[in-house]
């Protein structure tokens, strides 16, 4: 039988030119997408056949192997991320097709005290952060845009806050599926990577507000409205934080934008800003018609889902009183040696690998817990139609599965295409001796760590995507430099937050949204050197926490 060994200088005994000739499959990628502006999917697959060949000619990887290797990469694409990416689309479509959607963004549409500057906060960085949660890949700037014209501001500034908002949810979206992919790819423990960026990311949450304050109304508006600012932001941090680092890393969007929102709704009880109609009147903005009038129960019904998704996961992840269901959960987890090449990919020492081993979550996957949520609140949406006005039945959220899967059938094959990727350049090596070049940089690395993730994804349009080619580099180095291989990784995802504004694909989002269509360039000129400043202070962030500020971060 046939068996491989992987080195970091198969090329010419180099580890130089071996690292060149690996970043061939990389630079196909970027220039199918940016040069040919090939669609994501066929640029995944182009470079996933760039990187076979790199593999079987250059790293001296047997066909066979490297075909296997794609084949399992495409295969963990599809469960568990495409798995968790539709239910979380899916659970969203299940609170619009009941109606209750609409009473979710009435609640964000009252609450501000008809302040534009704090109602446009809380649509665009709360609201925002809950969609990213749960439906991610372009919802959460879609629907904030047109919410926020709707009250009254004008396309392109509208287009650049919801733009800078999704900054701080972008890690933990779509259930955390970057962090868990970074996780898998590594074989570090994911829940260690989302709490390192539970040490990242909230700096981040605590800055935007103020940052959407001054595009919003300049300085004027930060001097009036910094309370809220400070308070929506900082309560937002300290959650994102709190659950990331102590509960659950999949639920940090969902848990930080609920605490977001109730600590506004507490604040306005006693503290009003100032300027509310003047900022009206200074930006040529009328003021929209009255939101309608919720009773509790409506409020209450359109909350629900999110409560009940935040106690299934608890559940499924902490209770342990009685029965440890974590623990029975992880046990139905069904380990897949991959036919044909499990035992054939070995280490230096002869030693098969461990990752060649597919492990099928079916039960404990976040994708079937949000299956059994979305389940859980379509029959309560069924049974409490409110005199029929919310009528959803279980039936139509069972259809709205298969109708989610096709809407999400590009973004399904280009996940599942640069997993195949990542699968075959980690194999065959081809990351190794990238990783292992770069760590010549020594303790610099740790500064430069965050941009492989910003250009990821702002090539990419994905964090998940971002992780996914760089994660397993970023761990290479990270151990070849002496740094702590999760800090690393954690800053390839945050690196991804920043760069998700300038995409191509949230540029084009926004501008439809926005009716600026063929206008990105205007819009990419208001946010790059937000994403630019941002990105080098994260950059400098990690950099002290690779040595002065390393007490900062979890260590377990």
């Amino acid at each position: 039988m046939t068996t491989f060994t992987s080195t970091t200088d198969a090329v010419g005994g180099s580890v130089a030119l071996s690292a060149l000739v690996g970043t061939v499959p990389l630079l196909t990628f970027f220039v199918m997408l940016l040069g040919v502006k090939a669609r994501a999917y066929l640029s995944g697959a182009t470079a996933l056949v760039v990187a076979v060949v790199v593999a079987v000619l250059a790293f001296g990887m047997p066909l066979g192997l490297a075909v296997l290797s794609a084949t399992q990469g495409a295969v963990f694409g599809f469960f568990p991320i495409v798995w968790i990416v539709v239910m979380a689309l899916w659970f969203y479509q299940v609170t619009v097709l009941s109606g209750r959607f609409e009473d979710m963004r009435t609640i964000f549409d009252t609450i501000g005290g008809g302040d534009l500057r704090i109602q446009a906060i809380l649509i665009a960085f709360c609201f925002g952060g809950l969609l990213e949660a749960l439906a991610g890949f372009g919802a959460p700037v879609a629907i904030t845009a047109t919410m926020i014209l709707a009250l009254g501001l004008k396309p392109l500034k509208t287009a650049t806050v919801v733009l800078i908002a999704n900054t701080a949810p972008v890690a933990f979206g779509a259930v955390a599926i970057p962090i868990t992919t970074a996780g898998v790819l590594t074989g570090l423990d994911p829940a260690r990577i989302g709490a390192v960026v539970g040490h990242q990311a909230p700096f981040f949450a605590l800055l935007v507000p103020f940052i959407l304050l001054l595009i919003i109304d300049g300085a004027r508006g930060l001097k009036e409205a910094w309370p809220a600012a400070l308070v929506i932001g900082g309560s937002f941090a300290i959650a994102q934080w709190w659950c990331a680092t102590y509960f659950s890393y999949e639920l940090t969007d969902v848990v930080a934008s609920l605490v977001g929102l109730a600590s506004a709704v507490v604040l306005l009880r006693f503290w009003r800003p100032k300027g509310a109609e003047g900022v009206r009147t200074r930006l040529g903005v009328e003021k929209p018609p009255a939101p309608e009038g919720l009773t509790p129960a409506r409020v209450w019904m359109a909350v629900l889902p999110y409560v009940l998704v935040v106690a299934v996961f608890g559940i499924a992840k902490l209770w342990t009183l009685g029965a440890d269901v974590p623990a029975a959960l992880a046990a139905t987890d069904v380990a897949v040696p991959w036919p044909g090449l499990d035992g054939r990919l070995v280490d230096g020492a002869g030693e098969p690998i461990t990752s060649t081993v597919y492990k099928f979550q079916w039960l404990s996957s976040p994708g079937t817990l949000l299956l059994i949520t979305g389940l859980l609140v379509a029959v309560i949406y069924s049974v409490f139609t409110a005199n029929g006005r919310f009528k959803l039945s279980v039936g139509n959220a069972v259809a709205e599965i298969g109708r989610s899967f096709w809407k999400m059938r590009f973004s399904a094959l280009t996940i599942m295409s640069v997993l195949a990727l990542a699968y075959v350049m980690n194999f065959s090596g081809q990351t190794i001796a990238i990783g292992t070049w770069v760590a010549g940089l020594g303790a610099a690395f740790a500064f430069f760590s965050p941009v492989l993730g910003w250009l990821g994804t702002a090539v990419t349009g994905s964090d998940t995507s971002a992780n996914a080619l760089f994660s397993n580099l970023q761990k290479t180095a990270a151990e070849g430099t002496g740094l702590d291989p999760h800090l690393m990784t954690a800053a390839n995802t945050s690196g991804g937050v920043v760069g998700k504004m300038i995409s191509p694909q949230s540029l084009a989002i926004a501008a439809t949204a926005v009716g600026m269509e063929g206008k990105e360039s205007a819009i990419f000129r208001s946010v790059i050197w937000w994403s630019v400043g941002l990105l080098v202070l994260l950059c400098t962030l990690v950099f002290l926490q690779s040595n002065v500020l390393a007490w900062m971060l979890p260590t377990s």
